[in-house]
């Protein structure tokens, strides 16, 4: 069965609910259609009884640019604490706290938001053309949906600030080193792979739930607070001349000149 919406697929078939990002002319960046779409999906896959798995992927050669930066311009960006507190934060939120397993089907560039989005997920499957960038220090901004809270869980603090600070991207194979990723496939069997597994987790005993549960409850029991946390911080970042100089230098095309105002 699937679902018609603006911005992504929505397809439900043996147990697994997909959402696939579907602005692939953009690389499936976010704009607030899209946010607003992918949670109602997430609680859609939550409230049916024949879902037992959800997959997030991408169209195209991306799986998510992370925000639609020609809507943040310096003239029209607005309050970035509040974006992320409305439109962010519950898609994060909604992943983390449903009891049923989330897979994110990673087929090309996760960055920003993307990235972390992707992070937020119960398991991680790549295409060998994945990369993964924490982008945000590229626009002067701080980790956002989640990254400074789970990042660091996943692959330690001295290789999380590593990534945070330098914004370089990861390819496939070294994000499974580190463990961002728990496997890899090659980019002609990726959409076949990634299907398998969602639907062995979706035909698994019921005790899946409950491990996430346990899981949440021992690693990430303080991922609301940081989500707030996380809003707070980028309102700052999102007032400063180098926020300013990052969107323009990205839309231009060129290196930012940041002044660290």
């Amino acid at each position: 069965m699937t679902v018609s919406y603006e911005t992504i697929l929505f397809e439900k078939e043996n147990g697994v609910a997909t959402i696939t990002l579907n602005r692939p002319q953009a690389l499936n960046a976010f704009i607030p259609q899209m946010n607003k779409e992918v949670l109602e999906a997430l609680k859609n896959g939550e409230r049916d009884d024949a879902v037992r798995c959800l997959v997030i992927t991408g169209a195209g050669r991306a799986f998510c640019a992370g925000q639609d930066l020609k809507g943040r311009t310096p003239e029209q960006k607005g309050s970035l604490g509040a974006s992320l507190r409305e439109k962010y934060n519950p898609m994060i939120r909604q992943i983390r706290q449903m009891e049923k397993i989330v897979v994110a089907a990673v087929n090309g560039v996760a960055a920003g938001a993307g990235c972390n989005l992707a992070l937020s997920c119960d398991l991680r499957v790549a295409s060998e053309e994945a990369k993964f960038i924490q982008s945000f220090v590229r626009v002067g901004l701080a980790p956002d949906s989640g990254g400074s809270f789970i990042l660091p869980r996943l692959v330690g603090l001295s290789k999380a600030m590593e990534l945070l600070l330098l914004g370089e991207p990861v390819e496939a194979q070294e994000a499974r080193r580190i463990g961002l990723v728990a496997k890899v496939f090659p980019a002609a069997d990726f959409v076949q792979a990634a299907k398998e597994i969602a639907e062995r987790i979706a035909h698994a005993p019921r005790g899946i739930g409950l491990i996430k549960r346990a899981v949440n409850h021992a690693v990430l029991p303080g991922v609301e607070s940081d989500l707030e946390y996380e809003a707070y911080l980028q309102e700052i970042a999102g007032r400063s001349a180098d926020y300013d100089e990052g969107v323009r230098a990205f839309l231009e095309k060129r290196t930012p000149v940041f002044t660290g105002k």
